[in-house]
């Protein structure tokens, strides 16, 4: 797999620049790419605009500075053709012959900036620490639409719509959530979207998974401990709450939490204040806590698994996220989500998925839920060979091949949860229906007793890609 791409410091801009000089006079070429590297910059160096074409494909340059009237290809004509072909290098052409209106047909085909001969030095490094700063910024976007992709809820489904009316009602307030539902579902998203809505987003959201720390540290990883307190404690540390002070702390998988800690949080949520462990006074904390839980608290407490007291603090308003089954209208916004963000996290090309690899996708019973379909798109998109994902391409993915390789497959082999088995019927029908009726669709939902917009809707809901039907084998 290819390795992710680091992202750039924000500290500073690079010191050194690598270069591409273009331009047919080798006399320019060589004074240009002195006064460049006496700068402290790397400057490779081209005479015609077909080969700067071929060094772009395969060299990485932080700016490319042409010639405009050269033999061949004009400087103007090579900024179009590079424009179009996606590169997002910044490009600055230069010419002796210099007018308006040149000018301002090189801005409108995206030339970062148009230099008159003969050039300044000064005016030339100017232009290149320029470039280097947008281009710091544009990367520095680039990673916080990352940063926020990586955290957004995705879909467009009814149980989606009704989870996300509910976490702008609660995030307003002071109410304790409790979140439910399978491993894999998005709980720490849910959590974070909270906290991000709420009146404390400014401050930390810091996260505990009770489940992944031993007994015998939980307490100092909540509370904190002193030096000395214990074997190993070579030093203070400060605990979950103090570092989640005025913001949100996270407690995923509180039903694993060891019954002899879930006393000391429930003294926390109850007195607002922290002891470190060899401390010798409490400290007040200001923090909102939110837990999350794959297990079935009330059982739990039945089984004195879990304290009455601490259930009832901490389930005041429950949250139920439903598994990714349950959820079928979702996965074309899923797929495209999280295909194009794991495209951008490796600097990979951007796939499409086809209709029929969805539908596909959708027949598998997905027990790790949102997660699990995250891995296999990006397994989807690490080895597809073609542009677009085949039904083919899942089929090989799919773990134990679960996924149907036609429409109808679950219903048919007696395999399948009963909604998959239900929807693969749904499915076949529809498209039986729609090719009898030669894509007459008002007639279509007549047959079946529809109105015309619930036909589309279900259509959609199916991954029936009525555009792509029509078109002839």
């Amino acid at each position: 797999m290819a390795a992710a791409q680091a992202w750039p410091r924000k500290d500073s801009v690079p010191r050194k620049a690598h270069l591409l000089l273009i331009d047919d006079d080798p006399n320019t070429l060589a004074s240009l790419a002195r006064a460049f590297r006496l700068a402290g910059h790397e400057a490779t160096v081209c005479d015609n605009a077909n080969r700067a074409t071929e060094l772009v494909k395969t060299e990485r340059f932080d700016l490319i500075l042409s010639d405009v009237v050269m033999p061949g290809k004009t400087g103007m004509e090579l900024l179009e053709e590079l424009k179009k072909n996606g590169v997002q290098t910044p490009i600055v052409l230069i010419s002796g012959q210099a007018n308006i209106e040149m000018a301002v047909k090189a801005t409108r085909l995206g030339a970062l900036d148009f230099l008159e001969k003969p050039l300044s030095t000064d005016k030339l490094l100017l232009t290149v620490e320029n470039a280097l700063k947008l281009s710091r910024l544009e990367d520095e976007n680039r990673e916080l639409r990352h940063r926020l992709g990586k955290h957004e809820l995705v879909g467009s489904g009814p149980a989606m719509k009704r989870l996300l009316a509910q976490i702008e009602r609660v995030a307003a307030s002071e109410t304790r959530v409790c979140i439910l539902g399978e491993t894999g579902t998005g709980k720490e998203l849910v959590a974070r979207a909270i906290h991000e809505k709420s009146p404390r987003h400014e401050n930390a959201f810091i996260t505990l998974n009770c489940a992944a720390v031993p007994a015998e540290l939980i307490e100092s990883e909540l509370f904190g401990h002193e030096k000395g307190s214990f074997t190993g404690a070579a030093g203070r540390h400060t605990g979950k709450f103090e570092q989640a002070e005025g913001g949100t702390l996270f407690l995923d998988e509180i039903g694993d939490m060891p019954v002899s800690m879930q006393a000391k949080l429930l003294r926390v949520l109850e007195e607002g204040e922290v002891e470190r462990v060899g401390g010798e006074k409490p400290i007040k904390v200001n923090v909102r806590v939110i837990v999350a839980t794959h297990r079935n608290l009330e059982e739990l407490v039945k089984k004195n698994e879990f304290r009455r007291d601490l259930f009832h603090r901490i389930y005041v308003f429950p949250l139920i996220l439903p598994p990714l089954r349950e959820r079928p209208e979702d996965f074309p916004d899923l797929v495209t989500h999280f295909a194009r963000q794991v495209a951008a996290q490796n600097a990979w090309k951007e796939k499409l998925f086809a209709p029929e690899a969805i539908a596909a996708l959708r027949q598998y019973s997905w027990p790790g839920n949102v997660r699990e379909l995250r891995n296999v798109v990006e397994r989807l998109v690490l080895l597809a060979t073609g542009d677009a994902i085949t039904i083919d391409d899942v089929k090989l993915v799919l773990p134990g091949g679960e996924s149907s390789a036609s429409a109808g497959t679950a219903a048919e082999t007696g395999q399948g949860t009963l909604l998959q088995r239900t929807e693969a019927f749904e499915r076949e029908v529809l498209l039986a229906e729609i090719r009898r009726h030669n894509f007459h669709m008002t007639n279509v939902a007549r047959a079946l007793g529809l109105e015309r917009s619930h036909l589309y809707k279900k259509c959609q809901q199916l991954c029936i890609d009525l555009q792509s039907l029509r078109k002839p084998e």
